[in-house]
């Protein structure tokens, strides 16, 4: 069976394996929501947007449950470029009730659903197409505009988390041989032996100069970023 590899952007599994390999235990392990760096993406309500089609793809979703899948994405991205599209300024909606900062800045349907104030109600009584979604379209989408901009924010943060991961780590390094390291850091680069840089820099200890150490090594043995787990 091919490698299956659930990561820490993506699901609270992948945070606990990863923790439990590249950090160890002392004490029972626990898992705590704040242990996960990406948990505005990892939900609750987004969990089968997240993982179903990865069940798809090994063979695990039934029949019936892909095709309600497929179904309810489909109606979420009409949704959302529903709610991209349509528009207006802050004195058409201030004829609406909706009381907007007046900088002449047109906000879209999305926009407006971040507010804490605005939902999918009182876009229905601007645009009535809104008042036509399915119940759970229309939670979703509210909860997916009020999270956009902090989301937004992370991006930055899950890129750079995939930048460090393709980099993998020779499987054959002699970590005892490697100059510039401090007999603590080899001691624990020898224990965990991680596979990656991202592994690598999640180990308690790792130094910014260590990983910087790594990084060279790895690309004078010719590694190239591209090859590492998801």
């Amino acid at each position: 069976m091919r490698e299956f590899v659930l990561s820490r952007t993506e699901s609270y599994i992948g945070v606990m394996i990863d923790d439990l390999v590249t950090r160890g235990v002392t004490e029972p392990y626990r898992m705590f929501t704040s242990r996960a760096e990406y948990r505005l993406t990892l939900r609750a309500d987004n969990a089968d947007q997240r993982l179903t089609d990865k069940g798809m793809a090994l063979g695990c979703v039934g029949t019936e449950r892909a095709r309600v899948h497929r179904a309810k994405m489909a109606a979420l991205e009409a949704a959302r470029t529903m709610a991209r599209a349509l528009s207006l300024t802050p004195s058409e909606a201030a004829r609406h009730g909706l009381a907007l900062r007046k900088d002449g800045h047109r906000r879209s349907g999305f926009e407006l659903l971040s507010y804490p104030d605005i939902g999918v109600g009182d876009l229905a009584r601007i645009w009535p197409r809104f008042g036509e979604l399915d119940c759970k379209i229309a939670e979703q989408i509210e909860i997916d505009a009020k999270y956009e901009v902090y989301l937004s924010r992370q991006a930055a943060d899950v890129e750079s988390y995939r930048r460090d991961e393709s980099l993998v780590l020779p499987d054959d390094i002699d970590y005892a041989a490697l100059p510039g390291l401090s007999n603590e850091v080899r001691h624990k680069l020898g224990s965990h032996r991680p596979r990656t840089i991202g592994q690598a820099g999640r180990i308690d200890g790792m130094t910014p100069a260590a990983l910087t150490l790594l990084v060279a090594h790895t690309r004078r043995q010719g590694r190239k970023p591209g090859r590492g787990v998801a």
